[in-house]
Formats: C-alpha cells, structure tokens, sequence
C-alpha cells in the first residue's frame, strides 16, 4: 500500500487529527491573542516591534502590530485576516476581533479534550452567534440624535479615543468632532474618511494640537511672496517650463547679435505664457514638477505666489480644497479650470514653514487637523487614534446607536447566552455555555491592566447585572462596577455586532480545519545559517 508520504514529494509535511491539526492550531492563535491582548483599553501595555526594514514602531494599536509582526502561520494569519477586515470594514475594534476568536478557539479545546466533537462545537457557537443578533438589538443604551451637534458627537468618541490615547480623551474628541463636522456633506451617510487630513510636525505638546479649515502642507512657497488672500487657483500638474522637443539639433551662431537673440524668443514665449496665467486674475500657482528659473522671475514680476507640491496624492487632494482642475498643457486657464481660497499663507508651526489653504466658506471640502507632539512615535500613534475616531464617526453617520462600554455588555451579553444555553437541549449546550464565557476576556483584560483582581471584578459585574443594572461595567479609576452612561463610556454597535461576526465565523474556520499538508518549498536546498561568531573566530 502506498502511504501519503510516497504520494506526495518527498520533503512535504503532513499533519492530522485533534492533536497534530486542531489543538496546534488553536495553539498558533492563542499566541497572537496573548500578543494583542494585553493592548486592549485606556491601560492596554504597548508594543515594542522592530520590523523586517528595522524600523521602530511603539504602540499599542493592534491593527499596527499585527500588520508588523509578519505572521506566517496559516491558522494564525487567518486571525489576521479577519483583524484587517475589521479595519477595512469600521477602521475600529481590530483588537476585539483577535482577542475574542482566540478566546473562542482556547474554549474550543477545552471542549475537545472533554470529548466533544467539532462538529458539535462549531454547531453550538454557530446557534449563539444567530442568538445574539437577538439579543443585541435590545442592549442599545444610547443613540446619537444630531450628528452635527460637536459636543454630542464629542461625547460618543470619547471611549474611542481613550482606548488609544487615555487622559487625551476629552481634548482630542472635540478636535476629530469638529474636523468632522466641518467637512459633512449634506447626506450624511456619503461621508468620506479621506476629507479628513491629518499633518504631523513634531515639537509642542499634544495640547497644541489644531484643527484648520482647509488643508496644510508642511512645505514652503518657492519664491518671495508668502501671503495671498481672495484668491484664483490655478494647477499646472506638468510644471511650468517651456516644452522640449525629442529631436535634438545645432545651432551655428556667426555674430554677436545672433548669440544676443538666440535665447530672446524663449523669454517672449514664456513671459508671454505668464502674463496670459496674470491676465485671467490668478494670484496662486501651484505646479506639481519642476518650474525653471526664467519662468520664476517673471512670476516673481507678476506678483504670483508659487508652491510646489511632489506627490500626486498630495496635488489632488490641493485640487479638492480649493476646487481647481489639474492642468496638463502651460497656458492661460478658463474660469471653469480656476480654483479658490479665501486665505493661502505660509506660517511657521513650531520651526516648519507650512503652506496653509483656509477657506472661511460653511462648508469646506477638506479639513486638517495638525498633531503636535515631542516623539514621532507619539505623533504617529495619535494619528490612529484620530483614525479611529474618523471611522467611529463614519459608523455613527450610517447607525447613531451605541452599546454599553467598558465591558458592561460583554458581560450581559454572556449572562443572557448562558441563560440560553441552559434551554437548549443536546450536546450544543456545552459549546454555547463556553462561548457565553468568552466575553468574560473583555472585562478581564481590561481590570488586568487596570491592577485589579479580575475574578473579583468579573463577579461584581455580575451581580450589579443581576440586579437589573445591565449598563454598568468597570470602572478603571476605582475598580468598582459604574453605570457606562454616567462615565460615557459608549461602543458602536455596528463595530462591535461586525467583530463578533467576524470573530465567531473566523474560529469556526479553524475549528473546520483536520489535516494540514505542506508541500516541499520550491528552490535547492537552503545555505546553513550563520550562527553567531565569537571575536576568536
């Protein structure tokens, strides 16, 4: 008889069965979970993590670690998978969906070793996964009313950004609330997260943090004039030169008077092209390429203000702000093709020069928020929590409705599951009793990094709820259950219903999962590794 072995080439891998398969699986994603884990709420720990380019990153933001870490194997990167979707998807909760698969599959081996099937598993936690879709919709404890009232708004990004950004709360939620609000469109439901800007200068504190009406490019103007105000835009994204032809050809110059001419009709023809631009009432150039020195003075003579923007991404996003058309061809625009802005300026934020676009105007396309702070890693890591925070109010703009934070629903939510479990006949009943306690990971970890002691925690909790209090959870301060709606401690529904989905669907997955075959990795074989040599050597 042949076995697997001489089926496939030699030098591939096989594993199957509970132990080989499942449990080295469920043990893969345990790890991940514990990594994250830990990161989770206003005291989650950071991460250190040094990438394959070296680069330093510290944060204890869960999409950032697991993009960084680089996970190869397959039942983990599955987790991962799922995580990226999360922030694909409501830019929030990455940590939540990791932290709660991998508490799923830990719960799943315990089931296994006492006996239980997968199939039996996966059929229980698919049966409280459709329950809690029930159960959800009644456990909404507050809905935001008016999306462009700032300090309602303010109030439900709170906890978002205290997850991030804990003791910043407060200031920075006002900030991302008025930055959103500003750039709302009149349907609220089409807002674009991209509209939201964000330019980091280090220097200052967080608290110097600012909000501009209008888009900041830290870069100075090329040339003398650094102010304009009620101004025409126009952008040229080929920059301003005269055109070159492909051919190339010599000149015999005989005298002096041909020498003095030879360069003259290049000068008329640019001065030309520029007085022309000055005629159609532009006061701001901006040129995505280069711009050449000749072409500079004469737009030095007009009084034109000229900034050079490199990128693409960055010259499209000016075209938004000030609503010009990019211009392929040098030459006078139409007024269809003009943009306009209240006020361009150059201003010194800390000691970078920055090009400001403000626009007075109600309703501007773009807003920029300007983070100060003394690290780049700080600057980076409240960039995601304001990105967070743009995402949350995305969410709000599609369902204003909030959940309970702090790990109060989590607990109710495992308080009505194990009461369901308990009706429900058959082996299912153990599988639904152990994804009920899964939620318990939530409070856990939050009273964990809080210094608390969590079975202490998690048994208050318990009682607060059954006594009626379904909104109270942990308050970090003083270790004691609190009603979430007096701290404002709100989750977003759809964030919190997708994660579960997708955390639920996930460990299902790998649950399903009984042989792994490895194929014999493509090339010869590999050069030894170098080990670590001594100075002798």
């Amino acid at each position: 008889m042949l076995g697997l072995s001489d089926m496939l080439k030699e030098g591939s891998k096989h594993f199957a069965g509970k132990d080989e398969a499942v449990l080295r699986n469920i043990d893969a994603t345990k790890q991940l979970s514990e990594i994250t884990r830990t990161s989770l709420g206003p005291n989650g720990m950071n991460k250190m993590i040094i990438n394959h380019l070296e680069k330093l990153f510290v944060t204890n933001d869960a999409a950032t670690i697991i993009k960084e870490l680089d996970v190869i194997h397959p039942a983990a990167k599955m987790l991962v998978m799922s995580a990226q979707m999360q922030e694909q998807e409501m830019g929030d909760g990455t940590n939540y969906v990791v932290t709660l698969a991998g508490e799923f599959l830990q719960k799943a081996a315990k089931l296994l070793e006492m006996g239980l099937h997968t199939s039996e598993i996966i059929t229980g936690y698919e049966k409280a996964g459709k329950k809690i879709d029930e159960i959800i919709e009644s456990l909404t404890v507050y809905k935001c009313k008016d999306i462009r009232d700032k300090a309602e708004v303010a109030k439900c990004l709170k906890a978002t950004i205290a997850s991030k950004q804990y003791g910043y709360e407060d200031f920075l939620s006002e900030i991302i609330a008025s930055a959103c609000i500003q750039v709302l469109p009149k349907k609220s439901t089409n807002f674009n997260v991209d509209n939201i800007r964000v330019t980091k200068i280090p220097g200052g504190g967080v608290t110097d943090t600012s909000v501009v009406k209008g888009l900041v490019i830290p870069s100075d103007t090329d040339g003398t004039i650094k102010h304009a105000e009620k101004c025409k835009v126009a952008v040229f994204a080929s920059g301003i030169d005269l055109g070159k032809t492909e051919t190339s050809g010599k000149v015999l110059i005989t005298n002096e008077d041909e020498l003095l001419n030879f360069s003259k009709g290049e000068e008329d023809s640019i001065r030309e092209t520029i007085e022309q631009i000055a005629k159609t009432g532009v006061k701001v150039i901006i040129s995505g390429s280069t711009v050449s020195e000749l072409a500079m003075h004469y737009l030095e003579r007009q009084k034109i203000m000229l900034i050079k923007v490199q990128s693409k991404f960055q010259l499209r996003r000016v075209c938004k702000a000030v609503g010009a058309t990019p211009l392929v061809k040098l030459g006078a625009p139409i007024p269809e093709e003009l943009g306009y802005c209240d006020v361009v300026t150059v201003d010194e934020i800390g000691s970078t020069k920055c090009c400001i676009f403000r626009q007075n105007s109600e309703d501007s396309e773009i807003s920029t928020i300007v983070i100060r702070g003394s690290t780049n890693n700080i600057l980076d890591d409240i960039e995601r929590a304001i990105d967070d925070g743009v995402n949350v109010f995305k969410g709000m703009c599609k369902d204003g409705r909030f959940l309970a934070g702090a790990g109060a629903f989590e607990i109710e939510l495992s308080r009505q599951l194990q009461a369901f479990a308990d009706s429900t006949p058959g082996l299912s009943q153990y599988a639904i009793n152990h994804y009920a306690e899964s939620f318990e990971i939530i409070p856990r970890t939050l009273s964990e990094t809080s210094g608390f002691d969590a079975a202490k925690v998690i048994s208050n909790l318990y009682a607060s709820h059954t006594q009626g209090n379904t909104d109270f959870g942990l308050d970090i301060e003083s270790g004691q259950p609190k009603s979430t709606v007096a701290m404002n401690i709100y989750d977003l529904f759809l964030s919190k219903q997708y994660a579960i989905h997708l955390a639920t669907n996930t460990a299902a997955t790998v649950l399903r999962v009984d042989q792994i075959i490895m194929s014999k990795p493509a090339g010869g074989p590999k050069p030894p590794k170098q080990g670590g040599q001594d100075m002798d050597d």
